[in-house]
């Protein structure tokens, strides 16, 4: 891994504005060597101007010194440089303070001026030397050698120290960017890996969700039926042996019927886990192959099976069968049964099932109606019970409070509308409304 631009940030410790300790000795020992270099360079200084040699090494020290704070104050440095270049002074300091200031951030502008300021100033005070050295030492030259001495020096002490600082400074600064957008990448990985493990959470939840009202469906209403007639065989198993045989056949037809569903369930869930033990070995399966399976299995058999998979078909027998256990049930359809989808006719189905299991749990001996509605474009459905008349036998069915849930669940799955709750009269209605598309 590299390192971030907050690492870097962090891993500053260096003295007042240097960010590291190295650069702080590099500032240091080049101010020392320009101090001492303009301590030499200011005795011929003083001389020249008349003054204590003390006064031009004291001068030229403090000029020389300035190069410590090149980071921090870079056009000071340059205008020292400019300032003492008429005494001849500060080589080092003018090279190393131009460098600074290219590779600075300040505006182009003033780097272009104080450049051009210094270049002037070694020109001038060039071309004067020259040419008082000349006029000493009664040399005959060119009148072309003084210009174009004075100008090569110029522009090769200001040239390349500026072109250097220049390409430093733009070097840095696309450094710094990379950092930042390194950063910047790795915060919106980050965002989006919590992203796809959050959605992959929720995905998980709801093939739980998935897998376990498909199972509720496929067992909750046999089952409680198998109770029910159980329940009814034990109280007429001494009075009315005739009818306690034949509650015996509906709990074993019930049993074979649940039985029949959840291998159906479970072979496909055991096919997928057959494909999972085929996969290389550390590769994950997908919670929602299994919650397909699982809901492949509850409508599998309504499109392989007509005869024994949930369907509208079967409506008649869904009710026979709560009739039988007991319940007084009162069917009514409305318009001409044609084919719908097959996940359309197991969801009405389910609802119709679920809705009649509750009143077996909570609602025993009251009569209830069950109504049919084919449409042009939807299929509704309604179950209505009257208040329990105590005269049905309580079979203490236990409730999950799931059945509700999953009915709206699954009609709101197909784009339809479910409503329930208790009526006027102390009952409960259990209504959807599913499109036929």
């Amino acid at each position: 891994m590299t390192a971030t631009g907050e690492d870097h940030v962090t891993a500053r410790g260096g003295p007042w504005w240097w960010e590291r300790r190295r650069s702080a000795v590099l500032d240091v020992g080049l101010a020392a060597v320009s101090a001492l270099e303009c301590g030499v360079e200011g005795v011929p200084f003083a001389w020249e101007a008349g003054l204590p040699v003390a006064v031009g090494v004291l001068f030229g020290l403090a000029a020389g010194s300035v190069l410590l704070v090149r980071r921090r104050w870079p056009i000071a440095v340059v205008l020292v440089a400019i300032a003492v270049t008429p005494a001849a002074m500060g080589f080092l300091l003018g090279i190393v303070g131009l460098y600074s200031l290219a590779a600075s951030d300040l505006p182009r502008r003033i780097i272009g001026s104080l450049a051009g300021m210094q270049s002037v100033g070694v020109l001038i005070v060039m071309f004067v030397r020259m040419r008082q050295d000349i006029a000493r030492g009664d040399v005959d030259v060119g009148d072309w050698l003084v210009p174009f001495a004075s100008v090569t020096m110029a522009l090769g002490v200001t040239a390349p120290p500026v072109l250097l600082g220049l390409y430093v400074g733009a070097r840095r600064r696309l450094m710094e960017s990379l950092r930042e957008r390194a950063d910047s990448l790795e915060r919106e990985l980050q965002l989006l890996a919590e992203r796809a493990e959050e959605r992959a959470e929720w995905a998980r939840g709801e093939e739980r969700t998935r897998i376990a009202r498909e199972m509720h469906d496929v067992v909750a209403h046999r089952v409680s039926l198998m109770v029910v007639h159980a329940a009814a065989l034990q109280a007429v198993a001494r009075k009315d042996p005739e009818k306690a045989v034949k509650n015996a056949a509906l709990v074993g037809d019930m049993g074979r019927q649940a039985l029949t569903e959840l291998r159906e369930m479970l072979g496909v869930l055991r096919a997928g886990g057959d494909a999972v033990r085929s996969r290389p070995e550390g590769a994950s399966v997908p919670l929602a192959a299994v919650g397909a399976a699982a809901a492949a299995a509850a409508s599998r058999v309504a499109v392989e099976e007509p005869a024994e998979g949930p369907s509208l078909a079967e409506i008649d027998e869904l009710v026979g069968q709560s009739a039988a256990a007991g319940m007084v049930v009162d069917l009514s359809v409305e318009g001409e049964y044609r084919a719908y989808a097959p996940e359309v006719e197991a969801t009405a189905y389910r609802v119709v099932q679920e809705a009649l299991t509750n009143v077996h749990k909570h609602a025993a001996g009251a009569k209830t109606y069950v109504r049919l509605a084919h449409r042009v474009s939807e299929i509704a459905m309604q179950v209505e019970n009257e208040p329990p008349s105590g005269v049905g036998s309580s079979a203490g069915l236990p409730s999950g409070g799931n059945g509700l849930v999953g009915m709206r669940e699954r009609v709101s799955a197909l784009g339809g509308v479910f409503v329930s709750g208790p009526t006027d009269a102390g009952g409960f209605r259990v209504s959807a409304v599913i499109p036929a598309a």
